[in-house]
């Protein structure tokens, strides 16, 4: 990194680069994904990483704050999103049982066939966005990376 006068860092035309694309990836895959599954499934990408997570989850449920982690999401963001998914019967709240105040949001029936409608079309939209513009040794690459990165920031 090189230093300006006033001893602020600056980045290299090489890390910028590669910071900006990174970025660029992210939204543009992003707004890919979420358009086909609008589009295709009336399910914003949202709402699917949603109900990815409470599929994978153990009984198909997740504490709020939890999924919030997981998801990236603020907590009063995720809680309008189960709100929405609560309404269209593709996840339900349950109480903890050790926390009275504690709340589960769990995938129902419903959800899981959404999911599962879903699912070969997200699936399709990161193979065509993503996977094909790598190289196996580009694969390899990035997963380093990211496991370096993700190991560094937690």
């Amino acid at each position: 990194m090189k230093r300006t006068q006033h001893g602020e860092e600056r980045l290299s035309e090489d890390e910028i680069a590669a910071w900006k694309g990174m970025l660029r990836a992210h939204r543009d895959l992003v707004v890919s994904l979420d358009s086909q599954l609008e589009r295709e499934h009336s399910l914003p990408l949202s709402s699917y990483e949603v109900l990815m997570v409470l599929a994978d989850s153990p009984g198909g449920r997740a504490r709020m704050g939890e999924l919030a982690d997981q998801l990236l999401l603020s907590r009063s963001g995720l809680t309008r999103l189960v709100d929405r998914l609560v309404r269209q019967g593709w996840v339900e709240r349950k109480p903890c049982e050790d926390d009275a105040r504690g709340l589960y949001a769990a995938i129902t029936r419903s959800g899981r066939a959404k999911l599962k409608k879903a699912r070969p079309a997200h699936l399709d939209g990161v193979r065509e966005g993503f996977f094909s513009k790598l190289s196996d040794a580009d694969l390899a690459a990035l997963s380093r990376a990211w496991g370096r990165l993700g190991r560094a920031v937690t």
